[in-house]
């Protein structure tokens, strides 16, 4: 038991020295070039464990994610003034809705690998400053580069993005099969992080959790 014990209090401490390391080192280490004027302006929304990208609406999104509306996302509303993106572990995405429901084996397999799935929601207009929202200024060609990589996320099937039937938190939300898998260092906060690199935005090197993910954010961008 002590032999267990040692090992559980060191590898708590590397994970926290992993974690520390990952959001003070930045990703890219040296800051990109400008790329002309920030036109474009995007959301990173967090709860406790997770990251999602709000991204604004215009007729060109609109068509670029047409199939959304073809599964019954209303993202072509005029009341929708962005549409939201996120990417995670399908079992704990899928089996738990809400904290009450969570259950052992969705946690179990967000921790070793599961399958992966992007949520994709709607919103309104959302309001800013919020602690749980965090908004930044990104040009057309990085914009396009965002589009193209949440994209490319997406699993495709012979008719394109294949939709997880019955699977949703509302009237107005989706679940898709993804590509890539989940586990416990490469997750939705690693995805976010990975997305907004793409869009020109610095994060740290590793951010498993929204709030390392968040201070990388606020220290080099």
């Amino acid at each position: 038991m002590r032999k267990l014990g040692r090992f559980l209090a060191l590898l708590l401490i590397a994970a926290a020295l992993a974690a520390t390391l990952g959001t003070l080192l930045p990703r890219p280490l040296w800051p990109a070039a400008a790329a002309g004027e920030g036109t474009r302006h995007i959301l990173v929304l967090k709860n406790p464990i997770h990251t999602d990208i709000a991204i604004p609406v215009d007729d060109a999104v609109r068509r670029r994610f047409r199939f959304l509306v073809e599964a019954g996302i209303p993202a072509d509303s005029p009341e929708v003034r962005y549409i939201v993106f996120g990417w995670g572990g399908r079992a704990f995405y899928l089996e738990t809705p809400t904290w009450s429901q969570l259950k052992a084996i969705p946690v179990m397999k967000a921790l070793t690998i599961d399958a992966s799935v992007m949520h994709v929601d709607v919103a309104g207009a959302i309001a800013e400053p919020h602690p749980d929202i965090a908004g930044f200024d990104i040009g057309e060609d990085r914009f396009a580069d965002l589009l193209d990589f949440i994209a490319a996320s997406f699993q495709q099937g012979t008719g394109g993005p294949i939709v997880i039937e019955n699977a949703a938190y509302s009237r107005f939300d989706r679940f898709y099969e993804a590509n890539g898998h989940f586990n416990a260092l490469v997750g939705c906060n690693t995805w976010t992080a990975a997305a907004l690199r793409t869009a020109g935005l610095r994060t740290g090197w590793w951010n498993p959790l929204p709030a390392s993910l968040g201070l990388s954010m606020r220290l080099y961008n």
